[in-house]
């Protein structure tokens, strides 16, 4: 009897899924689609030409008196900054696909898509290029600006170059529905609509543009882009691979280096690693806050971390979040901070720096009062500020439209050196 029974639950199932209902019906969507650059032309655009006006806003880097700026996908603007009163551009280095740089020993480092290149600044008016080592970063694509997927499939197929580019495509698929009957498993309701489309349509994941950020430690340039960590060996004449990629996930977004750990900017959360042994980072702790776009500094043991809404990030969060890592194990939420569209952000001692509705400037000797009237040291209003460096009592800030230099030598009497314009 226990045979027959188990006969007739074997036959109901086969005829139950042969019962399964279906619609077919064709779909519109849009997609990116790959410009590609033939890989020997795309790898043979780099050089140092004449200085070159700059026309959009990236990241800065300043060494030895000398300011370096991304213009985003096109190269390195060369800027002397001896007298931040009086910046001079002197050289521009074509580099498609540029995002972030590092220097190391008057060494320039920096990405051109998937290639690391590498130049020698010993005269920063006159880099010398010096190498490159190909497919480091193999998912480094354009960023796209239109909120639609990539055709990712094609995007990874090297036989037709490197993507430079997109082209928006309106594509029509014939999509199948199957809708489970009342019997459905892990309690599906009678409504529930699964898809199965065709090649294409899923094929592409969305790609946020410029999730690379470089760091340096002791002997090491540490790279994050796509939830992976890469390490590499700067001691000898080129930088070697020093070990296989980490996988961090989270989708990073900046790396920050403080003391022997590494502090990890993320939509959801700041990461903190140990570089205890630079060559095998070990994860300490994650300490989440609301989704949205994130850098992070730290000083005196302090974490300051912005998050901002209006962006790929999504949600409408616009916070300075200050958290104590004196303890890197068990990091301690301090205190949150509204905010108007915070960005970038940097400390020097007790003096903090928020590109916030211009730039905010604030005494931080305790971070759980900083919002006082006592402690807003200035606030200028006239700009979009992005990043900022401070050093030597000069906080060099890049906008949408210029390079502010501001002497915050008196505290209370923070001064603008200069500007340097960008755009038209």
């Amino acid at each position: 009897m226990q045979k027959l029974t188990y006969l007739f639950f074997i036959a109901g199932l086969l005829l139950f899924a042969g019962c399964k209902d279906y619609v077919e019906e064709y779909v519109s969507y849009t997609i990116n689609e790959p410009v590609f650059m033939p890989a020997s032309e795309f790898r043979s655009m780099v050089g140092v030409e004449m200085p070159q006006p700059i026309e959009k806003q990236g990241k800065i880097v300043f060494f030895n008196g000398y300011l370096y700026i991304s213009q985003p996908e096109k190269g390195i603007h060369v800027i002397d900054n001896r007298n931040p009163s009086s910046p001079r551009n002197v050289a521009f280095i074509e580099l498609l696909g540029n995002a972030d740089m590092q220097v190391r020993n008057n060494i320039l480092y920096a990405d051109s898509y998937v290639d690391l290149v590498w130049f020698d600044i010993t005269d920063p008016a006159k880099p010398v290029y010096k190498g490159r080592k190909e497919e480091v970063f193999p998912l480094a694509f354009p960023p796209t600006e239109n909120g639609f997927s990539i055709d990712y499939e094609k995007s990874m197929d090297r036989k037709n170059g490197i993507v430079i580019g997109w082209k928006k495509v309106e594509k029509r698929e014939l999509v199948r529905y199957y809708k489970p009957r009342w019997w459905g498993w892990g309690g599906m309701q009678e409504d529930a609509m699964y898809a199965s489309v065709g090649e294409g349509a899923g094929a592409g994941v969305g790609i946020a543009g410029s999730m690379s950020r470089f760091t340096i430690y002791k002997d090491n340039l540490y790279t994050v882009m796509n939830n992976i960590l890469g390490i590499f060996n700067l001691t000898g004449d080129a930088p070697v691979k020093a070990r296989e990629d980490l996988y961090i996930g989270f989708n990073v977004e900046t790396i920050f280096s403080y003391k022997d750990c590494m502090f990890m900017g993320t939509p959801t959360g700041m990461i903190i690693y140990s570089m205890e042994d630079p060559l095998k980072p070990e994860r300490q702790s994650m300490i989440s806050h609301v989704f949205g776009c994130d850098p992070v500094v730290v000083e005196d043991d302090i974490a300051y971390v912005t998050v901002r809404s209006g962006t790929f990030c999504g949600q409408d969060a616009n916070e300075l979040i200050i958290v104590d890592v004196s303890d890197v194990k068990k990091p301690k939420h301090m205190v949150t901070y509204n905010m108007k569209s915070p960005k970038g952000l940097g400390i020097d001692g007790e003096t903090l720096f928020v590109c916030d509705d211009g730039l905010r400037i604030f005494n931080t000797k305790d971070p759980l009062t900083i919002m006082h009237p006592d402690n807003v040291l200035a606030h200028f209003k006239e700009m979009d500020g992005f990043d900022v460096i401070p050093f030597n009592n000069v906080l060099m800030m890049i906008a949408a439209d210029g390079i502010y230099q501001y002497d915050y030598t008196d505290l209370q009497h923070i001064k603008q050196l200069s500007r340097l314009p960008i755009g038209k």
